[in-house]
């Protein structure tokens, strides 16, 4: 009795110091997530691929309001800025937030969502509760819930009548071995033919089984977030999670292999190895459970989107906490952008900006590195976050809900044999047809036709910019044509510039943004700064003064 007395007692010991040390390592884990917020998680590394695969995969996308193109995305950073605004906890909040950033709905999902992030914002007990329950999704198996939404199902085999039929037989075979024990030799030959069903079977089991595993993980994640009250204030009802909890038994069953992790269970998995094999209960079941995903891909789907928005919504509410200006969007019905205070995320120190156009356009011209092009991406990118995430940087933000076109970064395509002017053209005429929505559009271009000669790009220029700066869309081109300012200044094209100085023999830039036409010509003047040979530099402006006198 002695012994067993002492068995307990070290039980209960080592029950009592597991349970301390969980609680040490949950009170560690929350003052980490405490001394983080509002602060980006400095990780090197990023599989787009996988945080992708939820936007590439979905089925529902295009019937958002507006896409953002891989075009777009490339122009604008989106996955660099990406990296600056996760601060999910789970891996389906990465792929969620991804999902966001590239696809913008509603303005009354975009509100709703909005509100949620408040709820976080005033709520610090239940963000870190939340955060506790989702950093359980945070492996990277996790992105693997994606595939029971949009991956390709099985195909129930056309032989399933057979093992069915051995099925049978085993049990006859076990009832009538009592009268006949002769019989019992038949489970020999019916035990080889399905452990060739069975093993066979482990491929299909297997391509499943990361995503089922994840399925039983989420439903229980999603459960216990549904019980917060603020939570279901906010949601309402779940009626995904009782479809889903239907299907337990089946999932669990099927991912019980993934959750043998531990030497000593290896025992018990080989009796319930013989067993399923016997009578191919693992068959069966993994066969009612592919029917039972297909049947409730949406509910899963709802289960992912549910974890996905209440991830998003803590980051955006811990973006908002951070250094940066943060500001919520106005949107309007006019053809307008009002800033105020506006800077780009990625950049240190930005210079913020200023501007305010009514209804008109802008034509922004500058030299190279003067801030140009970081401007009007800049602009474009607070649209894209002021319409997915609800925030802007700056201090104000005023415009209409945008369908967002970018021609920014353009290369020639040398495997697809495609010139620069060619690759432009094609780039273009994307936005040519865009500017025929009712919808306004925002169109942000660089340094329009730049892969052809003076003449044409400007003929060229003025008139497919004069062709997309009409109805409510807006336009933002920057350009070294200053031809262009003059041409375009009578097509409602208000002109902005950025500006060098040369002090004390050094090239400054003020990335101030200034109303009217560069008056101011440099590019000589840095020449020789640079101690370009006197003889180029004297060549240069005799060539200047034939131009221009």
């Amino acid at each position: 009795m002695n012994w067993a007395l002492g068995i307990v007692v070290i039980l209960i010991l080592l029950y009592l110091i597991g349970k301390y040390n969980y609680k040490k390592r949950i009170k560690k884990f929350r003052l980490k997530l405490i001394e983080n917020w509002g602060k980006p998680k400095h990780r090197n590394y990023y599989n787009f691929f996988v945080i992708g695969k939820y936007f590439e995969n979905n089925v529902h996308k295009n019937k958002a309001f507006h896409l953002i193109s891989e075009k777009c995305k490339i122009d604008l950073d989106l996955e660099a800025v990406f990296k600056l605004l996760d601060r999910t906890s789970s891996k389906i909040g990465q792929q969620y937030l991804y999902f966001k950033l590239r696809t913008i709905g509603t303005i009354e999902n975009l509100l709703s969502f909005n509100s949620l992030i408040n709820v976080f914002e005033k709520n610090e007990s239940l963000r870190l509760h939340c955060q506790l329950l989702l950093s359980k999704l945070n492996s990277n198996e996790s992105y693997y819930l994606e595939e029971l939404i949009n991956g390709k199902q099985l195909q129930k085999p056309k032989n399933i009548w057979v093992v069915k039929s051995l099925t049978i037989s085993v049990i006859l075979i076990l009832v009538l071995g009592f009268i006949y024990p002769i019989i019992f030799l038949l489970l020999i030959p019916i035990l080889t033919v399905n452990m060739v069903f069975h093993y066979k079977n482990k491929d299909n089991v297997n391509y499943y089984l990361q995503g089922v595993s994840q399925l039983s993980k989420s439903l229980k994640v999603g459960e216990k977030l549904a019980k917060f009250f603020e939570i279901k204030e906010h949601y309402k009802e779940f009626p995904f999670l009782k479809r889903i909890r239907a299907i337990k038994f089946k999932t669990e069953f099927v991912s019980f292999e993934k959750n043998i992790n531990n030497e000593y269970l290896f025992v018990v998995w080989f009796f319930v190895e013989v067993i399923k094999t016997l009578f191919n209960i693992e068959y069966l079941v993994f066969f009612s459970f592919v029917d039972s995903l297909e049947k409730e891909k949406k509910n899963i789907e709802q289960l992912f989107l549910f974890i996905g928005e209440i991830d998003v919504a803590i980051s955006t509410a811990s973006v908002k906490a951070g250094n940066h200006q943060i500001c919520t969007p106005h949107f309007t019905n006019k053809k307008e952008i009002i800033l105020k205070g506006m800077h780009h995320p990625l950049i240190d120190n930005c210079v913020v900006n200023d501007v305010t156009l009514i209804d008109k356009s802008m034509l922004l011209t500058g030299s190279n590195m003067s801030g140009k092009t970081t401007f009007i991406r800049a602009v474009a990118l607070n649209s894209v976050l002021a319409q997915t995430l609800h925030i802007c940087f700056a201090e104000e933000y005023s415009a209409p809900f945008f369908r967002v076109f970018s021609s920014i970064r353009i290369t020639d395509d040398v495997l697809d044999n495609t010139s620069y002017y060619l690759e432009e053209v094609l780039t273009v005429k994307e936005l040519v047809e865009a500017s025929k929505n009712t919808e306004p559009c925002l169109f942000v271009l660089d340094e329009i036709f730049k892969g052809t000669n003076t003449i044409e790009r400007i003929s060229g220029g003025k008139a497919i910019l004069s062709y997309l700066n009409q109805k409510n869309h807006i336009v933002l081109v920057s350009t070294h044509d200053i031809e262009l300012t003059e041409l375009l200044e009578k097509e409602k094209y208000e002109l902005f510039h950025f500006r060098e100085q040369i002090e004390n023999d050094k090239l400054f830039f003020d990335h101030k943004l200034k109303k009217g036409k560069l008056k101011t010509r440099n590019a000589l003047k840095i020449l020789e700064l640079y101690k370009y040979p006197a003889e180029i530099i004297l060549e240069a402006r005799k060539t200047e003064q034939y131009f221009f006198d």
